[in-house]
């Protein structure tokens, strides 16, 4: 079977992936692809939803990609010690300790400060001469980075620094093909760690520190490490392509805009669901490595072979969605896979759709004429074929 390229260097591609994944999906739901220039060999890519929430939950499908001969192992850091690159039993007792500290009753806790962030940086978007703005850099950027940093306590952290460092992980361009970002990251939060440990707070990451199981156990300094670099990376960077690809949407269907205006209170969480669904914040999942053959949707994959599943082409999967393609905010909202599904099934989500619904009913009620820019140039989309999004979203009011 011939691969196919997905690397997302094709401006069509990055511009609709949708139609090149349904035109796969017609063909078969499992396929041969090139994921990035240079792969060593193709990888397997999963498009269809029944085969894609098999995947994501294949007992034989591996998340540690250390020693999977893939990859080259000396980049490993102390920051890959977290949930999304282990299986069971450390992931799930990773997930354990966490899910300890990371609990819903702290997350809903969070909800005023949420309004008021966002809140906040509106007003300063409304004071912008000219009534034109970038919504990524002054709202769906800095609303998640805030909220992360102070749920895990990060004090001044140097957030440009941290974007390019974040944007270099989920997008690497050739600045970044030795490690270097990641390594950076991996160091400064070694350091952030460790002077938690001796100063801790009332936020999160010292909650990390000092949670134990009921047999003791507790996180190991690399653990640390790697928790606060899943859960601030991850933590903001989807958060950000939400709000923006969610203000997209509603912008680009302004028939569901207006109807959702009419009951924020009873559509606004259908209509995040569908935002997720309809062109969700992660396009492809991180790899999976194969350690048996393993069959999925009448293809059989080798033992050794990488793994990427297709959650856009999962969530545009007419044999699941009934008009996949159409934006349609009255949609059951169950059953899209934008946050994955299984033992990795985002830790997260609650806090990133507060956040998301939040952004965009504070947004559009407080600019209801907010409109793209028709000045503001062609679309910049994020790289690669991992995230879902664009690096300017120019509106004007």
């Amino acid at each position: 079977m011939p691969a196919v390229d997905i690397s997302g260097n094709d401006e069509d591609f990055a511009a609709d992936p949708y139609a090149f994944y349904a035109r796969l999906r017609e063909a078969g739901p499992v396929h041969r692809v090139t994921v990035y220039a240079g792969e060593l060999e193709p990888s397997w890519l999963v498009v269809g939803h029944d085969e894609a929430r098999l995947a994501l939950g294949h007992p034989a499908l591996s998340k540690d990609w250390r020693g999977s001969g893939q990859f080259d192992d000396t980049l490993v850091t102390a920051a890959n010690s977290n949930m999304l690159e282990s299986d069971p039993p450390q992931h799930t007792r990773l997930r354990r300790l966490v899910a300890r500290a990371f609990t819903a009753r702290r997350i809903e806790a969070l909800r005023p400060r949420v309004q008021q962030v966002t809140d906040e940086l509106l007003d300063t978007m409304a004071a912008r001469p000219g009534r034109t703005a970038d919504l990524i850099a002054a709202l769906a950027f800095p609303l998640p980075m805030t909220v992360i940093c102070e749920l895990l306590g990060v004090p001044d952290l140097d957030r440009d620094r941290f974007r390019f460092w974040s944007n270099e992980i989920v997008a690497p361009t050739a600045a970044s093909a030795d490690g270097s970002a990641h390594r950076a990251l991996s160091e400064y939060l070694a350091e952030l760690v460790e002077a938690k440990a001796k100063a801790p707070g009332e936020d999160l990451l010292s909650e990390l520190i000092r949670t134990r199981d009921d047999d003791g156990d507790s996180l190991s300094p690399d653990e640390l490490i790697g928790m606060a670099f899943l859960l601030l990376v991850a933590g903001h960077e989807t958060t950000v392509n939400l709000i923006s690809n969610g203000v997209r949407a509603l912008l680009a269907h302004p028939g569901q805009l207006a109807v959702l205006r009419t009951d924020w209170d009873g559509l606004l969480g259908g209509a995040v669901e569908e935002m997720l669904r309809y062109d969700g914040p992660v396009q492809n999942s991180t790899y999976r490595y194969a350690r048996e053959d393993v069959e999925i949707g009448g293809t059989v994959i080798p033992a050794g072979s990488t793994v990427v599943i297709s959650l856009a082409a999962a969530d545009r999967d007419p044999g699941r969605f009934a008009d996949a393609d159409t934006f349609d905010i009255h949609r059951a909202p169950r059953g899209h896979l934008a946050f994955g599904h299984g033992l990795h099934f985002c830790i997260g989500a609650p806090l990133a759709r507060m956040e998301g619904a939040i952004a965009v009913r504070s947004l559009l009620e407080r600019f209801p004429d907010l409109a793209e820019d028709p000045a503001g140039g062609p679309r910049a989309w994020v790289g690669g074929s991992l995230m879902r999004g664009v690096t300017r979203l120019p509106v004007s009011w």
